[in-house]
């Protein structure tokens, strides 16, 4: 089952856009969508391209995942459909 069905399915959210991943670029920062090649933006400092990540993942109700340098995943946000979220 699509990730996407899944969503609504459980979350009964509506459809779900695609994850927005802030990665090190050069000397700088990029926003890159989940499988992607390109970059969307790109930026000179790691906090301007993760508001700008956040601010897609809001609208797309997706996750914005923070990367560092060496590639580790270091915060995620998610925005609609939560699959860990429990009640309690």
């Amino acid at each position: 089952m699509g990730e996407r069905l899944l969503g609504q399915l459980l979350g009964g959210m509506g459809a779900m856009g695609k994850n927005q991943h802030v990665v090190s670029h050069g000397e700088g920062w990029a926003v890159k969508e989940e499988g992607a090649s390109e970059p969307l933006a790109t930026f000179k400092t790691q906090s301007e391209a993760w508001e700008k990540a956040k601010s897609i993942a809001r609208k797309e109700r997706s996750e914005a995942l923070l990367h560092g340098r060496n590639g580790a995943i270091r915060t995620r946000n998610t925005y609609g459909y939560d699959p860990s979220r429990t009640k309690g």
